[in-house]
């Protein structure tokens, strides 16, 4: 898992608290309404989303270009690639 620090995010998708699939189902609709090359910040507390999410971007064509960990939730952040 590639780490990043205050990495800047054109949008913010907050996920802390919703149950799976959400955190593969939400990300791809918020980036259908985002430019390419910009960047989303995807909050979630979901443990599984740290391999999820990586594996969804490569299916999907999108870049993952990291993550942040604080104390409340894991920031992860895709690049909208097409």
């Amino acid at each position: 898992m590639k780490f990043v620090k205050e990495m800047k995010a054109d949008e913010r998708l907050d996920l802390v608290c919703r149950m799976c699939p959400m955190h593969l189902l939400e990300p791809g609709d918020r980036l259908n309404c985002m430019k390419k090359g910009q960047v989303l910040e995807v909050l979630t507390d979901y443990d599984g989303a740290l391999d999820d999410i990586p594996e969804w971007c490569k299916k999907c064509g999108q870049e993952f270009i990291g993550m942040e960990e604080d104390d409340e939730c894991y920031k992860l952040y895709i690049r909208k690639a097409k």
